[in-house]
Order: structure tokens, then C-alpha cells, then sequence
């Protein structure tokens, strides 16, 4: 069973990284009549509106895929499911095209341009995507059954043939299916099992719209104006529409089939009947309305062969005025190269208003105990919430007063060896503190340290060698150097250390942010592994495949005024050695 989810695991990242590179105006919603066939109340929704370029992406990254670890198909071979080997089969098939677009494209019918959609039916998952060659598709299915065994069943619903896998053992009294089937050049992936109605999958297959449908919500529009998206593509976790299903019987699509569901499986007992009391569906609703989506969009976008550049956000939407203003309170400073994902090797930033953490989270606090919750399970977690203040934790960051941020970034190093051993030759790095006044910071630690207490730093910039209060010894080739620059203590090594040093003492502490992480994963990995390759050390497989990937990455977290902000940025380009 556990070789089965990894399989499993597997193709949904493969389907995630679908979903990761889609990219939403009026014009792009109503150009799209599959969303005719979406409901509006669906609880998931991840649609591509105008066509991906995936040739050309799939070229900008083919070259970061030329390696893959071997006992990773050796394992999932070993598979005893046969549906767990179709799986892997196809994805064999994927990741042997990958190198080579053409082919992948070639292999599994899909067209240069893709707009693939994911949504629910209710809790029915429903996938659309392109295919324009479909003899190549099946024959792609045609492959896996030969590999594992497994064979499908032809099947039609008006006038729609499509392929059934059965997924449930033969003696099993519960049946369900993985579906395959192929209309006007979109194939769809869905599900079926024993209590799927007729019209559900006749929705599901194209043939019947939807009453009330995405298309004509508006919501897709909203959501790319208030949050400005591209208008490329857009996805959507609604909160309300799963709170409603789980809070009443029959208020949605889902909760429909939730209770239909319960009413054969459970002799007519309600699982969630503590929380469909009037009690809890209001109080859920209230809350489910202060945070009401998790949207997500691209902010930038471009592929070339060459390369492919994509930033997205991810919102946790908010109403609630007291919770948001609490969380922008502690926003802190994060310095602007981190902004830069080309400018580190690997970059960590922390933006917190120490001053502000303890009031803020304490008015967090005081909010989530108000009002009275009466919903017997809200009301136990409010109990136990009002056990846990957080007042207490003033005491601790009054000792970093005046502190907004801190930061590491790695700007260049340089491996060797001395007596057939690695050494580290030389590292380019800065490490900083952003303070209103970083000088009494310094001195506050210093009774703490006993090293640094005969250190005087200058105000005017003029830096202290760390080297002798270290014990480094010269030929390590790395001298860190303690300077307050502006309004940073600044630990730096290397020219190009002290140059981003210089360049941080102009810039003024401003709440811009709560936290970056960015990393280049070629420039991270190749001298490392280089080392290793002249060193004769054996290099492990999945360690090998990162020498010259030439990839980049960087995340982010903040808050707005729309919600909680998680954002992710990817480049890619086509490796030099491919």
C-alpha cells in the first residue's frame, strides 16, 4: 500500500507542475466554454485560460531532467499492485520524453498549446487537458496496461465512448473507476464509483453544462482584479462552499452527496452531525466569511526556449480587519537583494518588528476569544486558545529591542584541496541585523560574549577583523570582518561581501516583508560536486543530477491587506551542457 502512494504521489506532482505553470480579464474567462460546465459552487478549481506554451517550457527545462536516479524506478517497479505499475508505467513513459519536448509531446498527443483545467464536481475530481493526437494518448495507456497487466472496459454515455479502469477488487461490493475519455480534442480524467449519478458524469464528460456555472459567477474576474493577476490563469480553494457542505445536508452540490454518501455507508448515521447543529453552521459560516478563499495567480510570465521565468502568489483571503492589521503591525525589513534572485547563490531574510510581536499576537489572541463560541468543538479549542497567552512573550523580545529584520546571504565561494583534502578557499557572504539603533544592540550582547568585549565598532562604517577573536587560521582564506552600516550590523567576508555591505548602509529600515528565501541551485551544488568528481570520492545519483542545474528559486511570505501572502518564483533555463 505505501508503494502504491508514492506511485500515486508521483503523478499528482506530475499534475501539480501542470497546475504550477498555468497563468486570467473578462475577455480571457469568456473566451473559455469549458467553464460553462464548471459549477460555480465548486470547492477547487485550477484553470488554465489562455493556452501554455508547454513545447517551449518544456525546452527552457529540459535540460535540468537529463538525470534521474535509477533505484527510484527500481523501487516502484517492484510494485505488487497492478494498478500501482500502470501508473508507474506512464510515468516511465513521461519522464523518457521530458528530455527531449518533441518526443514527449509526440508521445503523449499533446499539442504545442495547453490549456489544462482541474476542478470538483462536489467531491467528483475532474481533470481537462488538451489533446489533439489521441491515438498517441491511448497508445501511451495501451503501454501501461502491457507493463502491469491491467486492462480496461469501453464504455458510452451520449454517444461518448470512454475507457474504465477499475481501481476496487472484483469481490468488492463498492466499485469505482478511473475514467478516460476524449471529445473535441479535450480529454478528461475522472472518476467514477458505485453511487455516481448519470447526470454528474455526463457534467463530468462535457455533455451537460452546469445550472449555475463558473463562467457566469463573475468570480474568476474578481478574483484576478482584486488580487491583480495575470489574466492567464487562476485557481481556487473556497472555504465557504466546503464549511457549507460540511455544515448542512443539502446547501451545495457536495454537501448533497456528503450526506448521500453517509446515508449508505453509515446505516443512516451522520458523521458530521456535531457540526450541522444551527449552532456550528452559523459560527463556521461567520468564519468561513472572514476567510473566505485561498486564491492563487501569476504575477510575472514568460517562456522561451531558452528560458522560462513564472512568480505566483498564493492569498489566504481575510475580512477579519483586527487579524490583518495585528499581522501588518509585524512586518518587518528585508533587504533589497534578496528581491534579486540572481543576485545570491543562496539568501535567507527574516522581516519582524520585534517590538511589535508580542501586541500583535496578543491582539490576535484577544480576537479569537471573542465573541463566545457556543459550537461545542469551537468552543473546546477556545477554552484551550485562552489558556495559551501569548503575553508572556514580551519579556523575551524586549531583550531585541528595535530589531526589524535579519538576513544571510551566500554571494560566491571557492572549493580546493590541500593534501588531497576539500577545503574551502574563499567565500564571499554577508550576514546582517536591522536595528533603530544596531550600535547598543551590539553592546547589549557583549556581556554575553566575552570574546567581543574588547571590540569598539565605529558608527562611521570602519570595520573589525573577526579573524584572531575566531582563531581562523590564514589559510582558510576567509576573514570576517564587523561593521555597522547605517542602520545594519553587518558581518561580512570577501570584496563582494563588503560591496553589498556598502550598498545595504543606504538603505532605510521600512516594513516590507516577513520573510525571503531564495537559492541557485547550479552555482549551490556544481563546486561542490566538482570537488568531489577530482577528489575520486563516489558521488551519490541523486546528488550527481544537481552538478549544472540551472535552476532558480525563491519563496516568500507576507501580508497585505487582501490576506496572507505566500509567493514563488521559479526560473529556469536550458543547461549549458545539454
Amino acid at each position: 500500500m505505501k508503494k502504491i502512494v508514492i506511485a500515486a504521489a508521483i503523478i499528482a506532482a506530475g499534475a501539480g507542475a501542470y497546475w504550477y505553470t498555468q497563468h486570467g480579464t473578462s475577455s480571457s474567462v469568456s473566451a473559455n466554454p469549458l467553464l460553462d460546465y464548471v459549477p460555480a459552487d465548486t470547492p477547487v478549481f485550477s484553470g488554465q485560460l489562455k493556452p501554455f506554451p508547454l513545447k517551449a517550457y518544456l525546452q527552457s527545462i529540459s535540460g535540468n531532467y537529463q538525470q534521474y536516479p535509477t533505484d527510484v524506478f527500481a523501487e516502484l517497479g517492484e510494485l505488487d499492485n497492478p494498478m500501482g505499475k500502470f501508473f508507474v508505467s506512464v510515468y516511465q513513459q513521461y519522464m523518457e520524453g521530458i528530455k527531449e519536448p518533441a518526443l514527449l509531446l509526440k508521445t503523449f498527443g499533446f499539442p504545442d498549446e495547453i490549456k489544462p483545467y482541474f476542478y470538483t464536481l462536489g467531491a467528483l475530481p475532474v481533470l481537462k487537458i488538451d489533446v489533439d493526437q489521441v491515438a498517441a494518448f491511448w497508445a501511451v495507456l495501451d503501454k501501461a496496461e502491457k507493463d502491469s497487466g491491467v486492462t480496461h472496459e469501453m464504455r458510452q454515455i451520449g454517444g461518448v465512448d470512454y475507457r474504465a479502469y477499475a481501481l476496487s477488487d472484483e469481490s468488492s461490493s463498492e466499485k469505482a473507476d478511473l475514467l478516460f475519455a476524449h471529445k473535441d480534442g479535450i480529454l478528461t480524467v475522472t472518476f467514477s464509483t458505485s453511487v455516481t449519478e448519470p447526470e454528474l458524469l455526463e457534467m463530468a464528460l462535457g455533455l451537460k453544462k452546469a445550472p449555475q456555472s463558473l463562467a457566469a459567477s463573475g468570480m474568476l474576474q474578481e478574483i484576478i482584479k482584486t488580487h491583480g493577476f495575470m489574466d492567464d490563469s487562476i485557481s481556487f480553494i473556497n472555504h465557504v462552499e466546503i464549511v457549507k457542505a460540511l455544515t448542512s445536508p443539502d446547501s451545495n452540490m457536495l454537501s448533497k452527496q456528503l450526506t448521500k454518501l453517509f446515508a449508505d455507508e453509515n446505516n443512516g448515521e451522520d458523521p458530521l452531525a456535531e457540526i450541522r447543529t444551527p449552532e456550528c453552521r452559523a459560527e463556521l459560516t461567520a468564519i468561513a466569511g472572514n476567510w473566505p478563499r485561498t486564491v492563487a495567480g501569476l504575477t510575472a510570465f514568460s517562456v522561451t526556449e531558452k528560458e522560462s521565468h513564472m512568480a505566483a502568489s498564493f492569498v489566504v483571503e481575510t475580512k477579519n480587519q483586527p487579524i490583518l492589521t495585528a499581522l501588518q503591525k509585524m512586518r518587518g525589513f528585508i533587504p533589497a537583494h534578496l528581491a534579486n534572485i540572481d543576485s545570491t547563490i543562496f539568501s535567507l531574510g527574516l522581516g519582524f518588528d520585534v517590538n511589535e510581536v508580542a501586541p500583535s499576537l496578543t491582539a490576535v489572541w484577544d480576537d479569537l476569544q471573542k465573541p463566545q463560541l457556543t459550537c461545542a468543538p469551537l468552543a473546546d479549542l477556545q477554552a484551550e486558545l485562552s489558556q495559551q497567552s501569548p503575553a508572556m512573550l514580551g519579556m523575551f523580545t524586549g531583550m531585541a529591542n528595535g530589531v526589524k529584520g535579519m538576513s544571510v546571504s551566500l554571494l560566491d565561494y571557492k572549493m580546493g584541496t590541500q593534501e588531497s583534502e576539500p577545503q574551502l578557499e574563499s567565500l564571499d557572504a554577508l550576514v546582517s541585523l536591522s536595528a533603530d539603533n544596531p550600535a547598543m544592540l551590539f553592546n547589549m550582547v557583549k556581556p554575553f560574549a566575552p570574546m567581543l568585549a574588547e571590540v569598539q565598532l565605529a558608527e562611521n562604517g570602519d570595520a573589525t577583523d573577526l579573524s584572531p577573536l575566531l582563531m581562523l587560521p590564514p589559510e582558510l582564506g576567509i576573514k570576517p570582518m564587523l561593521a555597522i552600516k547605517g542602520q545594519h550590523l553587518v558581518v561580512y567576508s570577501g570584496d563582494k561581501g563588503l560591496a553589498l555591505a556598502n550598498k545595504l548602509a543606504s538603505e532605510k529600515l521600512s516594513a516590507n516583508g516577513m520573510y525571503s528565501l531564495s537559492a541557485d541551485y547550479g552555482k549551490m551544488f556544481t563546486p561542490v560536486i566538482t570537488l568531489l568528481e577530482m577528489s575520486g570520492e563516489p558521488i551519490p545519483e541523486e546528488v550527481q543530477m544537481l552538478k549544472d542545474y540551472n535552476m532558480r528559486i525563491q519563496m516568500s511570505f507576507d501580508v497585505n491587506k487582501q490576506g496572507i501572502v505566500l509567493g514563488s518564483v521559479v526560473n529556469s533555463k536550458t543547461s549549458d551542457n545539454k
